[in-house]
């Protein structure tokens, strides 16, 4: 058969010994329909003779159409892939030119300081660094956006702040915001590294202050006692340092718009770093004001920066009088009064400070651990502070000079040690000496 394979045979018999190749059945020594033929059943198609073997054409072509399949998607996923990165990247280019980071950068470029500290980050760096700015790393959701926790490429601890859609006239506004606060150098304010200019918003990226807000420590921990007074006072002395710091030593001047205890953060030693620039204004040092939507926070706002929409200094400085309000009463800006009704803190103190002593109005801690002079001192800063007409109010310099004052004569007298406000030495005398 001519799909068979004889072998020579030399023993008792001489002659060939024939068996049928692979793949085939039938009588290996005749030819014609009775010899070997490739046998279908072994095949779930057609079984075809090959030189000594078979083939299964169905199988073939199968495996070649499934394997036709699947190289046309692999390629449509490829072209897919490379289609959506390119359309990102133009998106990318898009907002970065809209977001005039060709500006920025030659602003920073230009400055020295600022370029050793500031980078232009990629939104791919920030979202590695936010694992895809992932939920579990949400920090805090404010009136301005979204903050995360980030950890960029070489391991620094970084909190990324991704602002709500702003109008376009805003951005040259911000990009003067990043270009000055890249070359602001100050303990008591948070270091901005840089931004990412590839999304519809910007993306301010700031190093990671790891324990939380004063705010948080004051109103929401699990006691309003775990920092002292000493504390209070150390960090009201350092975040008024910062603003004294925004307002005067530079040339342009920077008014922060949204002062409150919850952007007051503490580092690890619980030193203050003012932080949160997203409703700042930058002012040439010979404006005395300038005129701005009004933005802020209810209950630390400015009277009459709201009557008037005029922005200056002591719109500042009114709200950190709240703060130092916070600070004494260890009430919230707002809260809820015996009558089951809400209350600004600015008006229950003053009112109160009428009617009776301060010392009488102040939290049971603030009573136990400050001397009266110190109680009065810093009730006393905060009514100037919290005055109607901002021409009345002391400036952050004042301001600052007054807490720093007050805390270094406690250091003196009380022999209190400066680390982290917490833990303090012995209690002062309760004279008003």
């Amino acid at each position: 058969s001519p799909n068979s394979e004889c072998l020579y045979v030399n023993s008792t018999v001489v002659g060939y010994s024939c068996k049928c190749n692979d793949g085939h059945a039938g009588n290996p020594y005749v030819t014609g329909p009775d010899g070997c033929k490739c046998n279908d059943g072994l095949c779930k198609g057609v079984c075809r003779s090959t030189d000594g073997s078979y083939t299964c054409a169905g199988i073939a072509i199968g495996l070649g159409i499934g394997f036709g399949i699947l190289l046309l998607g692999l390629s449509a996923m490829f072209i897919l892939r490379r289609w959506r990165r390119g359309v990102q990247k133009r998106l990318r280019m898009k907002y970065f030119t809209k977001n005039h980071g060709l500006l920025l950068e030659q602003l920073i470029s230009s400055n020295e300081d600022a370029s050793e500290r500031t980078k232009i980050f990629s939104l791919e760096e920030l979202e590695q660094a936010t694992n895809n700015f992932d939920l579990t790393r949400i920090l805090g959701r404010g009136g301005h956006g979204m903050v995360y926790k980030g950890i960029l490429s070489d391991q620094r601890l970084v909190a990324i702040k991704k602002s709500k859609v702003i109008e376009q006239g805003e951005i040259d506004q911000f990009i003067n915001e990043v270009a000055i606060l890249s070359q602001i150098n100050h303990r008591n304010i948070v270091k901005l590294y840089g931004c990412c200019l590839e999304t519809e918003v910007p993306l301010l990226v700031y190093d990671f202050v790891p324990n939380g807000s004063l705010f948080e420590i004051l109103h929401s921990g699990p006691s309003n006692t775990s920092l002292s007074w000493d504390g209070c006072l150390r960090i009201a002395a350092q975040a008024a340092g910062a603003l004294c710091y925004l307002h005067s030593a530079a040339s342009i001047s920077v008014f922060h718009r949204d002062v409150k205890s919850s952007n007051i953060l503490l580092d690890a030693n619980y030193t203050a770093k003012v932080s949160d620039f997203g409703a700042s204004r930058l002012v040439h040092i010979d404006q005395t004001h300038v005129t701005t939507g009004i933005q802020g926070t209810f209950g630390y706002l400015d009277p009459e920066y709201f009557r008037t929409g005029q922005l200056n200094e002591k719109s500042d400085v009114y709200s950190f009088g709240v703060v130092l309000l916070e600070l004494l009463l260890r009430k919230k800006p707002v809260f809820t009064s015996e009558s089951g009704s809400a209350q600004s803190l600015s008006s229950y103190f003053l009112g109160e400070m009428q009617e009776r002593p301060v010392k009488e109005i102040v939290a049971a801690q603030v009573r136990e651990e400050a001397t009266e002079e110190e109680i009065i001192s810093v009730a006393s800063l905060a009514e100037m502070c919290l005055r109607l007409q901002g021409d009345y109010r002391p400036t952050m310099k004042e301001v600052e000079m007054s807490l720093q004052l007050l805390h270094t004569k406690r250091l003196l007298s009380s022999h209190v040690t400066p680390e982290n406000g917490r833990a303090e030495a012995s209690a002062p005398s309760h004279s008003g000496n």
